[in-house]
This record gives structure tokens, C-alpha cells and sequence, in this order.
């Protein structure tokens, strides 16, 4: 809410602990907090299809940099936006995805 509010445009969701998971790595425990967070962000007034959601571990270093092999169900993330499409593997390609925003540098000082 606060991120919306300030006025972020673009959400990156990365779901960790995915190692602690019962059991570990699992795809319904991915699938089931990708629905929660979706429905919460959509009430906010974010697009959930333009949101990149990633099973990560960070502990182990899964999804970060490279794909896992501990998460092979995880075929990849895709969004959808004004400007394209987007996709990619890992938590890395989902930050490079990230448009920068529009700065009016010829215009005078403004603060939000």
C-alpha cells in the first residue's frame, strides 16, 4: 500500500524460503501465496499480470542468478504491461525487466 501510494509502478515479488517449504520446494505452497499476494495487490490498484512472482531461496542461492534444479516445475515468469511483454527465468531477469520511469529533466524542480 505505502509503495503504491508513493508511487511505484512496477512490482517484483520474490516468494523465499522456498528450501523450507513442507516439503521442500513446493509448487502448491508457491501457487497458493502467488494467489494471496495477487488478490491483495489487485485491491491495492496493481495489475497482477504485469507483476513478475519468482520462488527464490536465498539462502541457497536458488532463482536468484540462475535457474534451479530443485524448482524444475518452475517453467519461468511472464508480465504483461503497456509498454511489451516481458520474461525470464530468475529473480536478476526479473529486476533487468524493470522499465526505468520517464524523467523530465527540462522541466523546472518538482517534489513529490
Amino acid at each position: 500500500l505505502l509503495a503504491f501510494t508513493l508511487g511505484v509502478k512496477q512490482l517484483v515479488v520474490g516468494v523465499n524460503k522456498m528450501d523450507s517449504t513442507e516439503p521442500p520446494y513446493s509448487e502448491p505452497r508457491f501457487e497458493e501465496i502467488k494467489k494471496e499476494v495477487s488478490s491483495y495487490i489487485k485491491k491495492i490498484g496493481y495489475n497482477p499480470a504485469a507483476v513478475a512472482f519468482v520462488p527464490i531461496s536465498g539462502w541457497h542461492g536458488d532463482n536468484m542468478l540462475e535457474p534451479s534444479s530443485n524448482m524444475s516445475w518452475f517453467k519461468g515468469w511472464a508480465v504483461e504491461r503497456k509498454e511489451g511483454k516481458a520474461d525470464g527465468k530468475t529473480l536478476i531477469d526479473a529486476l533487468d525487466a524493470i522499465l526505468p520511469p520517464a524523467r523530465p529533466t527540462d522541466k523546472p524542480l518538482r517534489l513529490p
